[in-house]
């Protein structure tokens, strides 16, 4: 069965040293898997027996389109109204636990690998019926209309049963799994997997306007961000502005593999919002 990352809650030992690899830049940020502690969880309105890391969310000047959050769901708990924004637009992917999800008149039960996307405007429920934690991340964007595009379907998913594509000149060493057609321009968002086996790279210094979460799921890498090199691992997360040059190298033993967010198909806003 695959396995993810999840937080590491508690606190540590009055013993440990206060270093870590928190970083925080103007470009980019490492939120390692050290700091997703009890202390720093927040509870919500409208949820049961809840709470969750905020590892990212709008900030003016950073990253703006988008907030990331690690939801954790006691036995018995969750919501049947989770979203307060009818503009958003969510992508629920299961890391830890069984969550039940309602969706579109379909309920399912979705263990580690389950992935839902939510339109904006439409209604869900879930909820935590097992005996032990479920744990998902909750992606959230304000959908963008734009003419002529109809909003997307609510679909469900599997990771474990979408093939990974891999990507081109690689040999498999690079390879991204995706949920929705990259041409769909229904959809502003893309929340996939990318994997890369031990000792593969990401052989240039990608430098674009998408903004990106990226949670590691599993194994670790050396990543570049902007111009510095930083070590990574499952549990951490990254969270790049737009245009933070950014390549890495598989560590190995095992593949490096992460969530990753990007806003895309959408004409660049030319003018502040009133």
């Amino acid at each position: 069965m695959t396995t993810y990352a999840l937080p590491v809650a508690g606190l540590p030992p009055q013993t440990d040293v206060m270093t870590d690899r928190a970083i925080l830049t103007t470009a980019y940020a490492v939120i390692p898997k050290g700091v997703l502690r009890d202390i720093v969880t927040s509870c919500f309105p409208g949820w049961e027996k809840t709470r969750g890391w905020i590892i990212a969310r709008p900030l003016s000047g950073f990253a703006e389109t988008f907030s990331q959050t690690i939801m954790e769901v006691a036995p018995g708990g969750g919501s049947s109204n989770p979203e307060v924004d009818p503009g958003a637009q969510a992508v629920i992917f299961v890391v830890g636990g069984t969550l039940t999800v309602t969706l579109g008149g379909e309920t399912r039960a979705l263990g580690p690998g389950g992935y839902a996307y939510v339109p904006a405007g439409t209604g869900y429920e879930v909820w935590n019926h097992g005996d032990a934690p479920a744990t998902f991340h909750w992606v959230r964007k304000a959908w963008e209309p734009a003419p002529g595009i109809e909003k997307p379907e609510p679909f469900f998913a599997d990771e474990t049963k979408v093939a990974p594509i891999p990507m081109p000149d690689t040999d498999g060493a690079w390879a991204t799994t995706r949920f929705v057609d990259p041409s769909d321009l229904r959809h502003d968002m893309h929340v996939n997997i990318v994997t890369l086996a031990p000792g593969g790279n990401i052989p240039f210094a990608e430098t674009h306007v998408m903004e990106h979460g990226l949670y590691v799921l599993q194994g670790k890498a050396v990543y570049r961000l902007n111009g510095d090199w930083v070590e990574v691992e499952a549990g951490d997360f990254m969270w790049l502005r737009a245009f933070c040059p950014q390549a890495c190298v598989a560590a190995g033993p095992g593949p490096f593999r992460y969530l990753l967010y990007k806003d895309v198909n959408r004409h660049p806003k030319l003018r502040l919002r009133a």
